[in-house]
């Protein structure tokens, strides 16, 4: 069993954030010994599972639902495998937006380190495409296709 004050300390959460979370309903079993909180490993495994929803996106009232499904048992387990499909799902998508993202830096990087060393924009401008260095062309390939 761990104190808040633990929890608070291995998860980098604010106390005032895992009081809200209880307040929420998201730790509907926790133990109270005169008052206090105690965290047992049930409430250790929900509160990864709390972290890895809110930091896919999901929204605090949907992790509650998402809670109270855990809480209903087997027969929900449709409806909690949906959610974190489209969860998923939408981060795959990000991931995939964000990584044009960082290709087109990477091209910029080689293309200013390029420009620099030649003093001028012109011979990086007509390495593109074909001219560039295999690293830099799939860089720019992805960063330029929609």
């Amino acid at each position: 069993m761990y104190t808040i004050g633990q929890v608070s300390q291995m998860f980098g959460l604010p106390i005032s954030t895992l009081r809200y979370y209880d307040k929420q309903g998201l730790f509907p079993n926790m133990e109270r010994v005169s008052g206090i909180r105690k965290f047992s490993d049930t409430e250790m495994e929900a509160l990864r599972v709390i972290e890895c929803l809110k930091k896919s996106g999901l929204e605090i009232k949907d992790i509650k639902q998402f809670m109270d499904w855990c809480v209903e048992g087997a027969s929900t387990y449709p409806q909690r495998k949906s959610l974190i499909e489209k969860q998923r799902e939408r981060l795959e998508a990000e991931l995939v937006h964000m990584n044009k993202v960082l290709d087109m830096l990477k091209f910029k990087c080689w293309y200013y380190e390029q420009a620099t060393r030649y003093g001028s924009e012109d011979q990086v401008q007509s390495m593109i495409p074909d001219g560039l260095p295999e690293d830099v062309r799939r860089a720019y390939e992805n960063a330029h296709h929609d």
